[in-house]
């Protein structure tokens, strides 16, 4: 049994990021630090007092301390890290841009009126168990000891929880339309033939490397100073062997007559062979 520290330790970091976040906001709510409606989605805010951050901090609050808040603060320490540690191992980058896409994706179906909802937290992690149940469908889940499912039921299974508990549906099937477009855009269909155009941008390999965090596989983008100390002490010395070799042309010349003299060692060594060769 590994201590609270030690599971902290292991845990991988975007998945460790995104769940201190949500629980620091929480537990600022609860200390009375801030008001909740200032951190809430609201477009005309957004436009019209120009408060951007609502884009972000609307994605960090999972409601204040609750059942719903544990649940969903579990699902990210299950969910997100099976997919971080599986499909996402070594991709950090990958799975970064997963969680920016339907951050993206959760924000334009807001703008629709019907759809819209102050915080996308809850939206934002069932799209995460969304992506997790298609890329694990059988895995055996077992829901409160009392029922044993495919990996692939999940979604709807915490889907008909919500709704025997009371809970806004709204959230979750926002949730999983989000995470079902990017499993199609990235699986299915490249599968079926077609191009895979939701490649990671490089800017987030620049962020990934800039944050030094996590892996990224064949990233184009190298973390940490070394690798241009590295490349420009390359260029120096072949700038410096360059000029050696090419800015002295007599002292070359002067090393090409003074190698036919008698003084040096192989013209010396050619002609004793030589003289000894005459002699016999």
């Amino acid at each position: 049994m590994s201590t609270p520290a030690q599971y902290y330790q292991s845990l991988p970091p975007v998945s460790k990021f995104y769940g201190v976040a949500c629980l620091m906001t929480t537990s600022a709510l609860y200390l009375g630090l801030y008001d909740p409606w200032n951190i809430a989605l609201s477009y005309q805010d957004v436009f019209k007092r120009f408060q951007v951050w609502r884009l972000i901090t609307n994605f960090f609050f999972l409601g204040p301390f609750s059942p719903f808040f544990a649940i969903r603060l579990i699902m990210i320490a299950r969910y997100g890290v099976l997919l971080e540690r599986g499909p996402f191992d070594k991709r950090t980058a990958d799975y970064v841009w997963m969680l920016m896409f339907g951050a993206l994706s959760l924000l334009v179906m807001a703008a629709i009126p019907f759809l819209w909802t102050p915080f996308m937290a809850g939206s934002l992690v069932f799209m995460i168990v969304y992506v997790w149940s298609r890329e694990f469908p059988n895995a055996q889940i077992s829901i409160y000891g009392v029922v044993t499912l495919k990996g692939f039921y999940l979604p709807w299974a915490l889907l008909a929880l919500d709704l025997i508990f009371g809970a806004s549906l709204m959230e979750d099937i926002i949730g999983m339309v989000a995470g079902h477009l990017y499993y199609f855009l990235t699986v299915l269909h490249p599968l079926a033939g077609g191009k895979y155009v939701l490649k990671t941008p490089l800017w987030v390999h620049k962020l990934l490397a800039y944050w030094g965090e996590g892996i990224q596989v064949n990233s184009p983008v190298q973390r940490g100073p070394s690798a241009g100390v590295a490349f420009r002490g390359r260029s120096f010395r072949l700038d410096d062997n360059r000029a050696r070799t090419t800015t002295a042309p007599s002292e070359q010349n002067q090393t090409d007559n003074s190698a036919r003299q008698p003084n040096s060692g192989e013209g010396v060594a050619f002609r004793g062979k030589s003289y000894r060769l005459s002699g016999h």
